[in-house]
């Protein structure tokens, strides 16, 4: 089968675990390559079908379909008009121009991306006597254009709307992680589904439910379509096969242990009802799964069932542009927040997502490891602290900084 150059976006500080997911699905290693927000990678269309239907960690799959140097914008039409659209798609379908750059030295990307649009206009008018429509809200098919200083990279997103869009969000708390960021965090953390997990500001529920569905081996775009869907040149019957396969992957009953909860009853309401459009319902009902009104300064971890060890509490607290996180009621709370953690949660890790650096002095504790990401355009630290019963004391260890 023809082998194809594809790039998944991801939030930065994720790159390397995506790149371990798309190595995991078949990938040949010699052809993927992590970089700065995304992972650039090759193969067939079935291995960027996997990745849409399988990647808890990428924003969008891209595939390149042209690429080439450029000097002015009379160029990318010429790069756009010779490029064979009409295998993927037809003159029927709606369109949308999106555009990328770095240090690009054209005065304007808007009219760069409009050239791109009359190029495609023009070649399919020429071959069909027709040409497409352009519709910015729901396009059939999205193409993104990538310039660099010298270059143009144009590609065919067979995502549609970003892959962190699972499918079951209809409402969410206040400044919602994405679904892909939460899957980050529960993959640096190492969690697996045999730990306990408890996040005590669980807001719309996105760590718990994602932590959930990873359990029970719930694919993630499994309850989405993709715009790959309105191309021509992808299987339909191999993609029918995937969906069965992933669907029949699912195990309702694997053994986990998840308790989320917030200080707003209204916000778990709303948790409860995205973790029923999740599939979870079977895990809400024998209790494997929890959403619960209650003050992190004051939640205690679960009973442990036999087999079960302390695990991890795992959250993103208020901050950033939720919050003042200088405020001295924010301070204060964390502090109440890890006397608590000292107070009931000995031998247990926690990990906390934060925008402010001085975290860790706020609670009193020293982490373990950090590492940078970005939720949004906010600059995070996710801080580790292994809590050792009632005291502030640690062990000596070494910082480990792990992108800065």
């Amino acid at each position: 089968m023809p082998v194809f150059s594809f790039y998944a976006v991801c939030p930065f500080g994720l790159e390397t675990l995506l790149a371990d997911e798309i190595l995991a699905l078949g990938a040949d290693p010699d052809l993927v390559r992590p970089g700065r927000g995304g992972v650039q990678f090759a193969g067939d269309t079935g291995l960027a079908m996997a990745a849409c239907l399988h990647s808890r960690l990428a924003s969008r799959i891209l595939m390149r379909v042209a690429h080439a140097e450029y000097w002015d914008s009379r160029d990318v039409y010429d790069i756009a008009r010779s490029t064979k659209w009409e295998r993927w798609f037809g003159p029927d379908v709606t369109l949308r121009i999106d555009t990328s750059a770095t240090r690009c030295p054209l005065e304007s990307i808007d009219f760069a991306a409009l050239r791109i649009k009359d190029a495609i206009c023009d070649r399919f008018r020429e071959l069909a006597g027709r040409r497409p429509s352009v519709d910015r809200r729901t396009p059939d098919v999205r193409i993104v254009a990538h310039f660099t200083y010298d270059r143009v990279s144009l590609f065919l997103d067979l995502a549609g709307e970003a892959l962190f869009k699972r499918g079951w969000r209809l409402t969410h708390g206040e400044a919602p992680l994405k679904e892909n960021l939460a899957a980050g965090l529960l993959m640096l953390s190492e969690w697996r589904p045999e730990m306990p997990l408890v996040d005590p500001f669980c807001g719309s529920g996105t760590i718990a439910i994602e932590a959930a569905r990873i359990a029970i081996n719930y694919a993630p775009g499994l309850d989405r379509s993709f715009a790959f869907e309105n191309l021509e040149g992808f299987d339909r019957s191999l993609w029918t096969e995937m969906l069965e396969d992933a669907r029949a992957a699912v195990n309702p009953h694997a053994e986990v242990l998840i308790r989320a909860s917030d200080i707003s009853s209204i916000v778990v309401e709303k948790a409860l009802e995205n973790a029923d459009r999740a599939g979870l319902g079977k895990l809400l009902d024998d209790g494997r799964l929890s959403f619960t009104q209650g003050d992190a300064r004051e939640v205690v971890p679960p009973e442990l069932p036999e087999g079960f060890e302390p695990g991890l509490v795992i959250a993103n607290p208020p901050y950033g542009e939720q919050s003042n996180p200088k405020s001295a009621s924010i301070q204060s709370m964390m502090g109440h927040v890890a006397a608590n953690l000292k107070q009931h949660y000995a031998g247990w890790r926690a990990w906390m997502l934060s925008s402010d650096r001085t975290l860790p002095s706020q609670m009193r504790l020293k982490p373990s490891r950090k590492v940078v990401l970005f939720n949004g355009p906010l600059e995070c630290r996710f801080f580790r602290f292994d809590i050792v019963a009632g005291s502030n004391r640690r062990e000596k260890k070494t910082l480990t900084n792990d992108a800065e």
